[in-house]
């Protein structure tokens, strides 16, 4: 059985996660809403629109980069501090990493944040992509033109590169931080194996795969770009090559949002046309979380016990759904 709570913000969803029992929404009108069963506090933070948001590694603040060149944390009370200032500036993604870091990007120049304040940046010969940090260690993963540069903010080394020829625009460590994972300006995926540097090709999307998110154990990442969920294996030995994907929730309206549970192998799969599946990756069986009709879902996120799934679309629609 299943209970949902909707809600109007009227902006752009552009990230949903979850502060305790709070559901927080980050909007592009440069706005939070802290969602409490029926109940959504407006929170203002930037002056501008909210480029990119991340959740701290302890759930407990939100962490948001905007057009007005502000990076900030938001707790569930709506308290907000401003981690960085970079007047005329935009921030363009930001992550959460371990104690407190927090690392941003503005142009092609990259920071992070350490946990006594103070920063340490990093200029690329072009304009970054998005950022990750590894699940373990101070190290960051950025995606470039032409590859992937790893980087250890706190240390004097000095970064080293993963090559591979095009844009890429987003960066995943995986859970056991083996391998790091690129999508791609031109439909694909690129991922690479950090023990030996193997190089790994994911192709076939008619669409940008922006959308990519684990599996609870680290054995399928599933992606958007297609009109199904397309999880690539990543517990063979030389991850997905020669492997086929699975396909979930294959329907004429493309995926534009997965968000794998966080405890069994299921994934929630936003489309297109703004309708939510649930689908279970050992035989396909789909539970229906939303009906089609609206704006492209933009946002999905479980809570940490894969209770409840926060929903956002591109119109403002958003829906907070508990499961029993």
């Amino acid at each position: 059985m299943t209970t949902a709570e909707d809600h109007a913000f009227h902006a752009f969803v552009v990230e949903a996660t979850f502060l305790g029992d709070t559901t927080a929404f980050a909007l592009g009108d440069g706005s939070l809403r802290l969602v409490a069963g029926p109940a959504a506090t407006r929170v203002a933070v930037h002056a501008g629109a909210i480029l990119s948001a991340a959740a701290t590694l302890d759930g407990r603040r939100i962490i948001t980069g905007g057009d007005d060149g502000i990076v900030a944390a938001t707790d569930v009370d709506g308290n907000v501090e401003r981690l960085a200032e970079r007047p005329r500036k935009w921030i363009d993604h930001v992550a959460a990493g371990p104690g407190d870091v927090v690392g941003f990007t503005i142009g092609r120049q990259v920071s992070v944040r350490l946990t006594d304040g103070g920063e340490r940046s990093l200029d690329l010969p072009r304009a970054a992509g998005g950022i990750a940090f590894a699940p373990k260690g101070l190290r960051l993963a950025i995606a470039r033109y032409d590859g992937v540069t790893l980087w250890w903010p706190a240390t004097e080394a000095e970064p080293t590169s993963l090559d591979w020829k095009g844009a890429h625009l987003t960066a995943a460590f995986s859970p056991d931080g083996k391998y790091v994972v690129t999508s791609m300006q031109d439909n694909a995926l690129h991922g690479w194996r950090l023990t030996d540097g193997k190089d790994m090709r994911m192709s076939g999307y008619p669409a940008k795969p922006r959308s990519i998110s684990w599996s609870a154990k680290g054995r399928f990442l599933a992606t958007s770009g297609a009109n199904a969920a397309i999880l690539w294996p990543f517990h063979f030995k030389d991850g997905p090559m020669g492997k086929a994907p699975l396909q979930l929730g294959a329907r004429e309206a493309l995926v534009t949002r997965v968000a794998c549970h966080p405890k069994q192998e299921l994934v929630a799969i936003g489309y297109q046309d703004g309708m939510v599946l649930a689908v279970r990756f050992a035989d396909a069986e789909e539970a229906l979380i939303r009906r089609p009709g609206g704006a492209p879902v933009s946002a999905l996120a479980w809570d940490g016990a894969g209770k409840r799934l926060a929903i956002g679309t591109e119109s403002g629609a958003a829906a907070v759904i508990t499961t029993d």
